[in-house]
């Protein structure tokens, strides 16, 4: 089983689940992919505690986890890109795996448009100024094109704050516009680094889909391959062969 930290928000945590589902080649119900989601609303804002002095969320991100593990969890992933600002505090001290969407959008982006592409990104202000991807993008040969202050004050927060408020059919033209700005100021392609941006850019033309790195998607196929490797390696451990026992005298 697959623990999520989810609630942030809580529609964003409902479109992974249907994102995991979808990526994964499933014939019946046994053959998908078993989740425990812990989706919990009340997890302190991380912009708040990030620009703002608010309070962390990293005691009830803790709590999240520790209760994903002790219902069973043998893998654990986090559906809320900002949030990963604490992951590797989440890492320290829990022994299961736990896929970073940092690292997996980053490699998609670096598999699709090549190194020394330039990328956007449509992101939390939080997560641009504690430069969340730039290691990571770095790492992979990749540039970052930050949105300015005006796309994130007119366009993004905004489309943001309306899919959290359940009205993704109005946040999709802000999102579009935000998207197509840094297009046009010379990025290869954009990384949606929100969970709730690909909602809002659902129906947008496929060509901005195109030069687009869903995050959400990204972590959803690494969910189904993370429940892979743990069904191999339990299936490994059980059929692997007993040492020979020494003949008695």
């Amino acid at each position: 089983m697959i623990g999520v930290l989810g609630g942030m928000g809580p529609l964003a945590t409902a479109d992974f689940f249907a994102k995991v589902i979808a990526a994964t080649d499933a014939q019946d119900d046994a053959g998908h992919v078993p989740l425990l989601i812990h989706s919990d609303p009340r997890i302190p804002g991380r912009p708040a505690a990030l620009l703002h002095g608010g309070a962390s969320p990293l005691p009830a991100l803790l709590a999240a986890r520790d209760r994903l593990i002790t219902a069973g969890a043998q893998g654990l992933v986090m559906a809320c890109n900002t949030a990963h600002y604490w992951h590797a505090q989440l890492c320290e001290g829990c022994a299961l795996p736990f896929p970073s969407i940092v690292d997996v959008a980053c490699a998609q982006a670096a598999q699709r448009f090549g190194s020394g592409a330039r990328i956007g990104l449509v992101a939390t202000r939080a997560t641009l100024a504690t430069r969340l991807f730039e290691p990571t993008l770095h790492a992979h040969g990749l540039n970052l094109l930050a949105p300015t202050d005006a796309a994130l004050d007119n366009w993004v927060l905004p489309a943001i704050a309306m899919v959290k408020a359940g009205n993704t059919q109005d946040a999709g033209p802000l999102l579009e516009r935000a998207v197509q700005a840094m297009l046009d100021a010379g990025a290869d392609g954009i990384i949606l680094a929100c969970t709730e941006a690909p909602m809002a850019l659902q129906d947008a033309p496929a060509a901005l889909h195109a030069r687009c790195i869903d995050s959400s998607t990204a972590l959803a196929q690494a969910t189904v391959a993370l429940w892979q490797q743990i069904q191999c390696s339990t299936s490994n451990a059980h059929t692997r062969p007993e040492p020979p026992t020494s003949p008695l005298p």
